[in-house]
């Protein structure tokens, strides 16, 4: 995915930052604990195709 692109991104319900994480294809967004997949290098940001995460979950780390 474009560096570039990942740093415009923003999470469509807090509007922050969000993290790649290329191994697993997502855009992780740590304050409301959602993680947006990324399907063909394209983004899906949409609330409802986003995957609620625990808080424990490693994604969320650093």
């Amino acid at each position: 995915m474009d560096a570039r692109l990942i740093e415009i991104l923003a999470c469509p319900v807090c509007k922050g930052p969000l993290k790649y994480q290329r191994d697993s294809q997502l855009l992780v967004c740590r304050m409301d604990r959602l993680a947006y997949p990324i399907r063909d290098e394209v983004p899906v940001m949409l609330e409802e195709e986003a995957r609620q995460l625990a808080a424990d979950d490693p994604l969320l780390d650093h």
